[in-house]
């Protein structure tokens, strides 16, 4: 019997808004041209109803234009450090401290730029205006004549490469931090208005803390009614749904999880509805499993030898009776290598790599949800049994996350 067209045409319709979401949750800055052109078309074909179920049910706005993609996406707790702005290299360090600064900086001098700019100019710019007293109170100062510094610039620009905001024209940032050349970018200044997710001009925040100024940023109208306080809950939930590899119960307070308890149901469907995540619920938290094992931007188990390095200190921490210390962890690592090391990188196996090699593998648990960081040590979580020797999958730790990353302060 032939399928009815109407049912064929719903069908494709759901499956190209799934889609279409998907690449906003991967990717919350699409392009019209490159990489991302095909996901952007399916994105602005389907603007009315992403636009729609993102303000209703995350409040993120949505952004289409003729060239450019936004959803401007605020995490659901900013209190998260594990998913910082990354160098877009293949080893992808993560951003420092300095290179957040030298990020604003960059961009508030691209603002006032012309459309196209060299990066020995841009250099310049960034010197200038970290002459401001308030940068120097705070202990930030930069040259740029340092090799260290130029390649910390470098990395900015290879962020905003990667983003869209610049296109290279001529020259390589290589050449610039050797000190032996410079680089012509084009500012692509449609990309670069739309980079900012903020509820509202940094520069009309007033608080003095850093924990008071990142608040004032994402703050939501005054929640004076029941309905504005419920709405505020379903949307603070729904992003840590979309965005945490597990939401621990423990980690909401009594409203919060009340309100889980009562609507789990429907955010859960809601969100499988449109990403086709599908719930995994247990008694310490909820994770929302991606099949196809691609809407997160940390694997576990990952190839190479970090990766197994990783799996094999969860198997050790799922295993112990409470938190072990980092010292005990890099004696574990001495242990494995004496077993493993063989399959492992040479530079894995030098002396004294043990505690990089630790930092890497608490890192990468942490930010998955699966171990914490604890006065006492390094404390499993309740999803990490799964990576228990002999015991049953208790949750899956692969979910839906961006980049920034959560990619901090980025798309």
């Amino acid at each position: 019997m032939n399928t009815p067209l109407a049912e064929v045409l719903d069908g494709q319709h759901a499956a190209d808004l799934r889609k279409a979401a998907r690449a906003l949750l991967k990717q919350p800055l699409l392009l019209s041209r490159g990489r991302d052109a095909d996901e952007f078309r399916l994105v602005r074909r389907h603007a009315s109803e992403l636009r729609e179920w993102f303000d209703r049910n995350t409040g993120w706005a949505l952004q289409v234009d003729a060239e450019t993609a936004r959803l401007r996406k605020s995490p659901g707790t900013s209190t998260d450090p594990t998913h910082p702005a990354r160098e877009a290299t293949r080893a992808g360090a993560p951003f420092t401290r300095r290179r957040y600064v030298l990020l604003c900086l960059a961009l508030a001098a691209l603002e006032r730029g012309e459309a196209q700019i060299a990066l020995g100019r841009l250099a310049d710019q960034v010197v200038l205006d970290a002459a401001d007293p308030h940068l120097a109170a705070a202990g930030i100062q930069f040259t740029l004549d340092r090799r260290d510094e130029r390649l910390d610039l470098a990395a900015v620009v290879r962020l905003l490469l990667a983003l869209g905001v610049l296109r290279r024209v001529a020259g390589d940032e290589e050449a610039y931090v050797s000190g032996s050349g410079d680089v012509l970018y084009d500012v692509e200044r449609r990309v670069l208005a739309g980079l900012l997710a903020a509820r509202r001009g940094p520069s009309t925040v007033q608080a003095d803390t850093f924990e008071g100024r990142i608040a004032e940023l994402v703050a939501e109208t005054a929640l004076d009614s029941d309905e504005l306080r419920f709405r505020s809950m379903r949307r603070t939930l729904t992003r840590r749904l979309l965005d945490d590899p597990v939401l621990y119960y423990d980690e909401l307070d009594d409203a919060e999880l009340g309100y889980l308890t009562r609507q789990r149901g429907f955010l859960t469907a809601r969100i499988t509805e449109l990403t086709g995540l599908v719930p995994e619920v247990r008694a310490e938290g909820i994770a929302m499993v991606d099949p196809d094992d691609d809407l997160t931007d940390l694997r576990m188990p990952e190839q190479g030898t970090y990766g197994h390095i990783t799996l094999l200190l969860a198997e050790h921490l799922a295993a112990a009776d409470g938190p072990a210390t980092t010292g005990e962890l890099a004696d574990r690592v001495r242990e494995l290598a004496a077993e493993h090391g063989g399959f492992w990188a040479k530079s894995a196996r030098e002396p004294g790599m043990e505690d990089e090699l630790v930092d890497q593998a608490v890192a990468r648990l942490a930010a998955l949800g699966l171990a914490a960081r604890t006065a006492e040590g390094v404390a499993a979580r309740p999803a990490l049994a799964r990576y228990a020797v002999g015991t049953t999958v208790v949750i899956e730790p692969t979910t839906a996350r961006m980049p920034a990353q959560r990619k901090a302060g980025t798309p």
